[in-house]
């Protein structure tokens, strides 16, 4: 039995069709996704907030104009109810402005909207793959980019984000550490307007570099996978951004729990020695450039069981959430109220029409109180396991789209794992989540139609 049910065009000639088709949208909304981060930190910086808005607009459009003869991801169900509990949350009686609670709404969609248009496409597994290297060559340079940042202190740096400008020195103050030499630097930004934004390159380069490095089929590849780990790695201690360094020890262990399971054990006994190596000697690395800040940061994470660090840190955002907003809030408080939306389009001239949300628990609770949380994370719940019928699922001749979709699992349990410690679902990597996790499933419905009709056919 396949992991995944078939549907496909009636003859290999319109797969073949379909799959040309496929790659054409894929690539072209990932090329548009990088474009507009680029064009963030160019001369047309000024247009940020454009920017921003057109990089969840591409999800939208996707949405209205992808056609194709695929069926629907078995999360899809949920991921509707989701939305409906937030179009009904427009019309609550404390929403902000209407602008500002249609304007989440939509945020929310495009986060969304991969897992709706994706499977409509007939994907190959090289098209996945092709995919997920171009994300990881870029963020690979991101990762390279913010090491060089801290090497070269201001020779690499791009514009700062007017958004961090203008929350006043101080705060800009505490984005930076102190390099070895006594200089003050700002945290790797890498191909971002943010210092510490090379962080998110650092998890990209760590995890799918993980995934170069199991699939490999050459030793060079597989050197260069193993440099773009220890880059990557080094990114994330100088970047100082501990929940992404702790969802990428995440997303490693989900995926030696996965090769575990498949009982691939002479993978995950040089994935493991591999990876414990660059550990030390990226770690080593990051301490010789700014020792105190390095130890310091990532030596607070040893500071108790994880229960207690995280406890005294993000810890106290879930307690409110779940022993305070819940029980005021348990139908939502309305749309619009708290984040960039209220902040892009709420209504200013009254103060309690805005909130505060600094984890995604949080946000679901405000937007849509317990119908959300269930909803959402119900899709979420289905799509990790989706992801993981297909990564435990061999199928004849291909042995990479279930080698990749370990990789793709362990980012995910990673990204969810993050929804404690950032609203990450209403973030460009949310959109990537729904993006890998779909692609996935589209990939695997495509190669059991293709053993399909190879047995059918008897090629």
């Amino acid at each position: 039995m396949t992991a995944v049910a078939t549907a496909a065009p009636a003859t290999a000639t319109a797969q073949l069709a379909e799959e040309r088709t496929a790659a054409f949208w894929l690539y072209t909304f990932l090329g548009l996704e990088i474009a507009c981060q680029l064009a963030v930190i160019s001369p047309l910086g000024s247009l940020r907030t454009l920017l921003r808005v057109a990089s969840f607009g591409v999800g939208l459009a996707y949405l209205l104009v992808v056609r194709g003869s695929g069926g629907a991801h078995p999360a899809r169900p949920a991921a509707l109810a989701a939305i409906a509990v937030l179009a009904v949350n427009v019309f609550h009686p404390t929403s902000n402005s209407l602008l500002a609670a249609t304007a989440q709404l939509m945020l929310y969609v495009a986060v969304l909207s991969p897992l709706f248009w994706v499977p409509r496409l007939q994907v190959g597994a090289r098209h996945l793959q092709v995919l997920l290297l171009t994300l990881w060559a870029y963020h690979t340079v991101g990762a390279s980019l913010g090491v060089l940042q801290v090497y070269f202190p201001g020779r690499f740096d791009p514009p700062i984000s007017p958004v961090i400008i203008g929350m006043g020195r101080g705060y800009l103050d505490g984005l930076m550490i102190t390099t070895n030499t006594g200089l003050r630097v700002l945290r790797p930004m890498g191909l971002t307007d943010v210092p510490g934004g090379a962080a998110s390159s650092g998890l990209y380069a760590v995890v799918l570099g993980l995934g170069v490095f199991l699939t490999a089929r050459s030793r060079k590849l597989a050197w260069t996978a193993i440099a773009s780990i220890l880059l990557g790695l080094m990114c994330l201690y100088l970047a100082q951004v501990r929940a992404l360094l702790v969802m990428t020890g995440i997303s490693v262990i989900g995926v030696s729990a996965v090769l575990g399971a498949r009982r691939d054990f002479r993978r995950l006994g040089s994935f493991a020695i591999v990876l414990a190596l660059l550990a030390v000697v990226s770690f080593r690395s990051a301490v010789s450039l700014a020792r105190e800040s390095v130890e310091q940061r990532v030596g607070s994470l040893a500071q108790g069981t994880p229960t207690q660090v995280y406890a005294r840190n993000r810890g106290q955002f879930l307690n409110e959430a779940f022993n305070t907003l819940l029980p005021e809030y348990p139908l939502g408080a309305g749309m619009g109220r708290w984040g960039m939306m209220n902040a892009y389009f709420g209504d200013k001239s009254d103060p309690s029409k805005s909130l505060w949300a600094e984890i995604q628990w949080t946000g679901w609770i405000l937007d849509g109180g317990i119908p959300l949380v269930l909803t959402y994370v119900g899709a979420l719940l289905v799509t990790l396991w989706t992801t993981f019928r297909v990564a435990r699922w061999r199928a004849s001749g291909d042995a990479s789209l279930s080698l990749w979709s370990t990789v793709i699992l362990g980012y995910s349990i990673g990204a969810v794992a993050w929804t404690f410690s950032y609203p990450v679902f209403l973030s460009q990597t949310g959109m990537e989540f729904w993006l890998l996790s779909a692609c996935v499933y589209a990939a695997a419905r495509t190669l059991a139609w293709r053993d399909a009709w190879r047995r059918w056919s008897g090629a």
